[in-house]
């Protein structure tokens, strides 16, 4: 009588089949980890994207690089030039955090293109300042409250530097014409008109202490002074036969 085989338990059974499954499931997930024989180099990943080469003035510094034909302004100023005070809030040229001077007027730079900044120029919130010393307009945001999350504030800055650099002395209701299209989530649009209207405030005195010997438009010269002193009208033609009024 031949020897009799041995006996395969239930457990067994089911530990070498799931031992095979696993096995079988994992050669498709390995095969896809191994590194293929020859990766394709960093420079080539981008190799099908049409670039141009530019000539562009950022805050008084010239740059000439090659950008993508997809790039927008914005992506240009923040992920390649580091300056990141432009905000992108929308995304679609509708909230205005993105706001720049492009040949001194104001752009959404989320809704133009690196390409058409091609020799021109651009300043954005960190070109305002000298050194350590604050331009009047943000010196004036910072007295009258102006921030309060801050997040639209560099292009509430740039759309009233925009506003201040072709009308120095605005109207309230210029201003708010102005800043029209830049959205404060905040709601905190009356501080920033106070700001702007004291920044032209501030820099008029500043004008006119920097010119002493000029007469300012409400002042008058000394010989039209002593004309009107000379010309003096009395009292009692003033008030009348009835008396002070």
């Amino acid at each position: 009588m031949s020897k009799r085989k041995r006996d395969i338990s239930r457990r067994q059974f089911l530990e070498g089949t799931g031992a095979v499954l696993a096995a079988a499931t994992a050669a498709p997930a390995l095969k896809m980890k191994l590194p293929a024989a020859n990766p394709p180099a960093a420079d080539d990943v981008s190799s099908g994207v049409p670039t141009s080469a530019i000539r562009i003035v950022v805050n008084g510094t010239e740059h000439r690089l090659d950008v993508e034909d997809r790039w927008t302004l914005a992506e240009l100023l923040r992920d390649h030039l580091g300056l990141t005070g432009t905000k992108i809030g929308c995304d679609r040229g509708e909230c205005g955090a993105c706001t720049v001077l492009l040949d001194g007027k104001p752009v959404y730079s989320c809704s133009n293109l690196a390409v058409w900044a091609d020799g021109r120029e651009v300043q954005t919130v960190e070109g305002l300042a000298h050194g350590d010393q604050l331009d009047p307009l943000q010196q004036a945001f910072v007295e009258h409250d102006g921030p309060q999350c801050g997040f639209c504030t560099s292009g509430q800055l740039m759309s009233a530097k925009g506003l201040l650099t072709h009308n120095p002395h605005p109207t309230a209701h210029e201003v708010q014409a102005a800043m029209t299209g830049n959205i404060c989530r905040c709601s905190n649009y009356n501080r920033y008109v106070e700001a702007v209207l004291a920044a032209t405030a501030t820099k008029s005195g500043a004008a006119s202490k920097g010119n002493p010997g000029r007469p300012t438009a409400s002042a008058k010269p000394d010989s039209e002074i002593s004309t009107t002193k000379s010309r003096r009208i009395p009292a009692a033609s003033i008030t009348g036969a009835g008396g002070a009024r």
